[in-house]
Parts: structure tokens; sequence; C-alpha cells
């Protein structure tokens, strides 16, 4: 029969966090039953909640980066079992059939991916996110936690990790390449760690250097400010890649000025209003702009498999789930460094 478990929920836009309740379904032969232990909280789930994005499915219950304990398998389950240590990401489905799922890039389901939540499953039932004390997923779309991350500071990589691992993979970032990282945030600050165990040179590009400190020790070799307009000249044609991982409005023709010859720009942050760029800003130094999502469960499985071997996972402040609407108002202000994380336990 179909579980009934604790979980927080908001009723409507700005409409405050309550103790609530989600039912999760009956386990499928091929679905893994989850206690979730700690689950982060991304701006994207402040942006859908408060639905700035639209489409807004409600009661709502945020939390794509979810990191627990497997509690009970299907009977064709062959990929875990009880007791093994996973997590759940941004989306819990897919068409599996269409040339990108095929691939392995599931994140670019040509049918649409099932997000984690705020979303509708393939037969119409709404998702309901982490921010609860169980999930039940497919195993296709669970990701191992190997030994050596705590659950706590995993629990962040399975979207902020893995936005920044994606692009740094796919545009080469290694050694001898010189990476910026615009923003020093949640996902900026998984794009220091990263890129740095890559081996790249990594610069950090803050709008002030009040987290410089942060920063270098956290793997950046440099660490500028943006406010200051001679920064745009001290490093023009500094970079192989620069990864943006601020949600705002800036001068892309100013950060296009940073690259290199054959230089990528890649965008992980959604501002709510559009950018705009110059076309020179391309054509002289064929340079590319672009962007990039997450990743599919074969990257991401990559990707915490990578941190557990060089020894990464998010700088964290764990709060109680009484806790959220606090939070999320300090995320916005940019007061956290630099990831809230829920500890379920403490829905008693």
């Amino acid at each position: 029969m179909p579980t009934t478990v604790p979980a927080m929920t908001t009723a409507g836009p700005n409409k405050p966090f309550e103790r609530g309740t989600v039912t999760r379904r009956d386990p499928k032969p091929h679905d893994v039953v989850i206690d979730i232990r700690y689950a982060g909280i991304c701006h994207s789930d402040i942006h859908q909640a408060r639905d700035e994005w639209g489409e807004g499915i409600y009661p709502m219950v945020p939390g794509h980066e979810i990191a627990g304990v497997v509690s009970a398998v299907g009977d064709d389950v062959t990929r875990y079992a009880v007791g093994d240590t996973v997590g759940v990401g941004c989306f819990v489905d897919s068409c599996r059939e269409c040339e990108n799922c095929r691939a392995g890039e599931e994140q670019y389901c040509l049918e649409g991916e099932v997000q984690t939540y705020n979303a509708k499953e393939y037969d119409g039932e709404p998702t309901y996110g982490g921010y609860s004390t169980q999930i039940v997923v497919d195993e296709n779309y669970v990701l191992l936690i190997p030994d050596g991350v705590e659950l706590d500071v995993a629990a962040p990589l399975l979207c902020a990790g893995i936005t920044l691992y994606s692009p740094l993979h796919h545009w080469g970032a290694g050694p001898g390449k010189k990476v910026a990282i615009v923003g020093m945030g949640g996902l900026g600050h998984m794009g220091v760690k990263i890129a740095a165990a890559m081996g790249a040179e990594v610069t950090v590009l803050s709008r002030t250097l009040s987290k410089e400190q942060d920063g270098k020790r956290l793997g950046a070799a440099h660490y500028y400010a943006t406010e200051d307009e001679s920064t745009f000249t001290e490093l023009a044609g500094s970079f192989d890649l620069i990864v943006n991982t601020v949600a705002a409005v800036i001068p892309v023709d100013d950060y296009l000025g940073l690259l290199k010859l054959d230089g990528s720009m890649v965008n992980v942050g959604v501002p709510e209003e559009k950018l705009s760029y110059h076309g020179f800003s391309l054509v002289a130094g064929r340079k590319s702009l672009s962007g990039s999502k997450i990743g599919g469960i074969r990257e991401t499985q990559e990707m915490l498999d990578f941190c557990a071997e060089h020894g990464l996972g998010a700088d964290i402040e764990t709060i109680s789930c009484d806790q959220v609407d606090e939070a999320w108002e300090r995320v916005v202000r940019g007061d956290v460094r630099y990831r809230f994380v829920i500890d379920t336990a403490t829905f008693g």
C-alpha cells in the first residue's frame, strides 16, 4: 500500500512552509525506497516554489539534492540493496527511448525528463521532492554515494556538484587550462573545488573581494572583484573557459572579452531577464557562448566517484526542517556559505 510520510509543504507562491505529509507509492519491481537523511536547499527551489519560473504545482514539496539510505527494494532491483547510501538528483524518470536518453543525457530527454518535484510522472501523478523523510525512485535514476563522502556534504552534489562538473568536464577543464568561475555561491564554490581538483588554474570572478579567503582555501589561484572595472582590462584574453554561475544579468560582452582565442563561456545560472551580447564579441576571437543544465545519470555517478576520490563535498550549514523559511530568506540575501542542508531527523 502507498505510504504517508512527513514533509515540508508550501501551499502557493510566497506561502510559508508547514509540516504536512505526502504519499509515496508502493514500490514497483524496479523501485528503490530511500529513507532521506539530508536534503540540500537549491536556489531553484525558491524560484519554483515562488512561481518565478511559472507552472508551479501546489502543494509543493521542493528538494532535488537528496541523500539517504536504502530501506527497501522492489523484486527486480539489481543495482542496490538495503543499507546502501544513495542519492537522488534533479529528475526521477525520462522516456528512456529518445536519442538523448540512449546517449546517457537523460537531462535533455526529448519527451521531457520527470523532475524530482513540481512535475508529473508520465502517469499523471505529481512528484514531491526531498524536503521529506522518504522517497521512492526507479533504480535507474538513483545514484550510489561512495564511501568517503558523508551524506550531509554529499546532498548538494546531486545538483550543485553535477551542475558544475558537467560543463567543466565537457569543455575540458584540466592541467594547462585557465578556468574562471563567475560567482562564489552554492554553485560557484563547487566549481572552484572541482576545477582545481581537475588540475586547472582557477580564478574566481566575484562582485567583491569579501570571499577571497574562502575562494583560495577551496582551490582558487586568483580572485578578482568584478565591481572594479580594471579587472576586465587586466584579465582580457586570459581564459580558456568561463563558467557563469550567477542568476543575474551581467555584461556578457565584458566577460567574453576575458576569453582567449577559441575560448568558451558557459552559463549555468539562469536570470529572470534575458541576457544580451554583441555578435562581434564572439566572432572576433572565434569564441563560444553556451549553456549547460545538469548531467545525466552516468555523468552524475562519475561526478560522485570523482568527489570521493578527491575528498570533495559541499561546504554546508545544517538546519532543521522548521528553519526552511528563514534559510530561504538567507539564500536570497546571499547569506550562506555555501549550501543549506536539511537534517530530516528533525521531523521527529
